[in-house]
């Protein structure tokens, strides 16, 4: 299994658990996404909490609230000062209530803006972390602006001149993600998943019904998981889980990832300003690249 790094060189790229054996190389599409949604599963704040010291977030957008489904703000990983952005799905009724889900409001991906431009203007190493089924979709969201905010963060994340570092802890979906996804490097878990619309949602507009059978097809056919966009070159590696899954084991999952982000920013801070941003362009413009290579491919 082979991605690109960071400087455009191809290596090996599965980081496994001693204990990870090979049942997690065969679920298939629609297993992913269950895992990925499992309520137990690791969130933002539980990396947070497992990987940092002194995080110390910063709430609102200077314009209207704060969104309780991006969580921001400063921390140490080890020694070195980072900028920190993820989203929150909750645990509990009224904290999901509370974070709309981990579905963000245009106020939110402001917050993240803040961030963003923090991390930019003092040098900080940026890491986010992607969970959400998609940006908030109604009309309060659309009236504040919801569009303009997820491409102020794109064109913000993408003209940075620090390392950043994107992790997809569960579901990654639409603009809502990728608003959080312009990085120099995307980690991905084992059994997350990364795609521009649900499963179900795609299910309902190719085939009008979102019936269990068309959601497992969708699912395969968006090559959503983690080794079809590695193969794919949307994603740079793939962080391998406990067996059963992230939500089985958190401490030894959230230890996964910070490894894996440590061992990129140890590489992405001997770059340059001027070559960080560089290589994050060339990481973005070899996608298109990487999709005609397989666009020769029947159809699953």
């Amino acid at each position: 299994m082979a991605t690109r790094s960071h400087n455009g060189a191809h290596k090996q790229s599965l980081a496994k658990p001693a204990h990870t054996n090979g049942a997690a190389q065969g679920r298939s599409a629609i297993e992913r996404v269950r895992l990925a949604r499992h309520p137990s599963r690791p969130q933002t704040l539980d990396y947070i909490e497992g990987l940092f010291k002194d995080f110390f977030e910063l709430h609102g957008d200077r314009n209207f609230r704060d969104d309780g489904a991006i969580v921001a703000g400063l921390a140490y990983l080890d020694k070195m000062p980072v900028a920190i952005v993820g989203q929150q799905r909750g645990r509990s009724t009224a904290d999901r209530i509370k974070r709309n889900f981990g579905k963000p409001h245009p106020e939110g991906y402001r917050k993240a803006g803040r961030i963003y431009e923090l991390a930019d203007r003092f040098r900080l190493p940026l890491i986010t972390f992607i969970d959400t089924q998609g940006a908030e979709s109604g009309a309060g969201a659309e009236e504040r602006g919801q569009v303009e905010a997820i491409a102020h963060d794109l064109e913000q994340m993408a003209r940075l001149e620090v390392p950043s570092i994107a992790v997809v802890i569960g579901e990654g979906g639409s603009g809502g993600a990728i608003a959080l996804g312009v990085a120099n490097v995307v980690l991905i878990q084992e059994n997350a998943c990364y795609s521009v619309i649900t499963p179900e949602g795609c299910a309902a507009i190719l085939w009008r019904e979102a019936t269990e059978e068309n959601v497992a097809r969708a699912a395969d056919a968006l090559r959503l998981s983690a080794p079809d966009l590695l193969r794919l070159g949307v994603v740079d590696e793939i962080i391998a889980e406990p067996e059963g899954g992230a939500h089985t084991n958190s401490a030894e999952a959230i230890a996964a990832v910070g490894e894996a982000i440590k061992r990129h920013l140890s590489q992405l801070t001997k770059l340059r300003p001027a070559e960080i941003r560089k290589s994050r362009e060339r990481k973005f413009a070899a996608m298109g690249s990487a999709f005609l290579t397989t666009s020769n491919e029947t159809p699953r």
